[in-house]
């Protein structure tokens, strides 16, 4: 049994212990260095554990990444091309949420491919690794279907990891 998917104290020691301010400084500066690259919107969360509530409701990993893109407003980009990277620790998940816009230009198996070459990485606790590549890749997709146009791009999202 993991006991991090129901201790909330010991999911968030996992949370920073892969995911110090070093490493959430990391994946900040490739969503900034990507971003100028494209027109989309890149969002990272990581979540220690699926909350109990979320549990005792049935949801699943995917209905809660799904919840968080709502939430944190990924939905509602210019161009409809936010992307969330959820990353549910403690359940060993990895879900990719695409706003429209890009979601009818990539096949889910592709995002999936992503998904599980950064689940890949963390298996070999190459976590900071694992998601600038994830950062990288989703980035190398936005800049395939809504290549920056030389202007001065608008950040709609924050660039800084959110802890949730």
């Amino acid at each position: 049994m993991n006991l991090a998917r129901y201790l909330p104290v010991l999911s968030q020691y996992l949370v920073r212990r892969h995911f110090p301010a070093t490493v959430l400084d990391a994946i900040q500066n490739a969503i900034a260095a990507g971003e100028q690259r494209h027109q989309g919107q890149v969002c990272f969360a990581i979540e220690g554990a699926l909350p109990l509530r979320e549990r005792a409701r049935g949801h699943t990993s995917r209905q809660r990444a799904q919840a968080v893109f709502a939430n944190l407003g990924v939905w509602n980009t210019e161009h409809n091309s936010g992307v969330l990277i959820y990353v549910l620790l403690a359940e060993h998940v990895i879900e990719i949420v695409a706003d429209r816009g890009i979601a009818a230009r990539v096949p889910q198996e592709q995002w999936q491919a992503l998904c599980e070459r950064m689940r890949d990485r963390f298996a070999s606790s190459e976590y900071e690794r694992g998601a600038i590549e994830g950062v990288r890749d989703v980035s190398e997709i936005l800049a395939q279907h809504f290549p920056a146009d030389g202007a001065a791009g608008r950040n709609e999202l924050p660039d800084r990891p959110f802890l949730l």
